[in-house]
């Protein structure tokens, strides 16, 4: 009986046949170097939710072009060998999916980047399909890469609106003034007998920039002051509802450069 070779894939990894290669977008949010040559990133994918892959690189220049691409919030079409029982899978090939034209060049943007990007990495635990929470996450950035006014206060309006595809969107009813409940995620009509909550002008900021799509942020005027106080609080609400999210240490970074 004739002996067939095992084929081997471009990257010189011969792969375990009962690992499936599987083929989804995702969207980088974390990268570690792993021993001389290869980089362990954390991804949010499309078809699997959050992964743990190892990317191998040989040296030259094939290996700078991958870790090119490991970048924050960089979207790449991929394929994984994957292995249900293993939690970190594989990363055959990847590619830009959407190539950003100023996120990358532009340090407001990229430091709004890195910041999101921690977030992410800190409170997307669960690795099972949200496609509804990829495709948002996916398209707003697309947009915020394409945006020439307003981008100052797109991470403002995408924490707010990620909490719609986390659970935890406010409950505002009719109210239109009042202080945000942090514990709660209601407005209250009076001041909370506890120290979580948003001030009145606060609070009135955080319900004006629910209710807008990412294409008014280029009309959503709002002074310094503002944003770091709705920031504050934001990272308050997600502190409470996750208890994975910690201290975030490039938020010291965003303040710099936003100064």
């Amino acid at each position: 009986m004739q002996v067939l070779p095992v084929p081997v894939p471009n990257d010189g990894f011969i792969p375990n046949y009962s690992e499936m290669l599987s083929n989804t977008r995702g969207i980088v949010l974390h990268t570690t170097k792993f021993g001389e040559n290869s980089l362990i990133i954390t991804l949010y994918t499309r078809n699997f939710g959050r992964e743990s892959c190892i990317v191998n690189a040989t040296g030259g220049i094939r290996s700078k072009n991958k870790a090119a691409l490991m970048q924050p919030l960089y979207i790449l079409d991929l394929e994984i060998y994957r292995h249900k029982n293993r939690e970190l899978q594989r990363v055959r090939e990847s590619r830009l999916c959407e190539p950003y034209l100023s996120i990358p060049f532009d340090v407001y943007k990229s430091c709004q980047a890195i910041f999101l990007s921690e977030i992410l990495f800190r409170i997307l635990q669960e690795e099972e399909s949200n496609t509804a929470l990829y495709d948002f996450m996916e398209s707003a950035l697309v947009y915020f890469d394409l945006m020439k006014e307003g981008s100052a206060s797109f991470h403002l309006w995408f924490l707010a609106r990620l909490t719609e595809y986390l659970g935890i969107f406010p409950h505002l009813g009719s109210e239109k003034e009042g202080w945000f409940d942090l514990k709660k995620g209601v407005i209250a009509g009076q001041v909370p007998d506890h120290p979580f909550f948003m001030e009145q002008d606060t609070t009135g900021l955080f319900i004006q920039i629910l209710s807008l799509n990412i294409n008014d942020l280029a009309n959503f005027r709002t002074t310094h002051n503002q944003r770091n106080d709705l920031l504050i609080k934001l990272l308050d609400y997600f502190q409470l509802h996750f208890d994975t999210l910690g201290n975030i240490h490039s938020l010291a970074v965003l303040k710099e450069v936003f100064d």
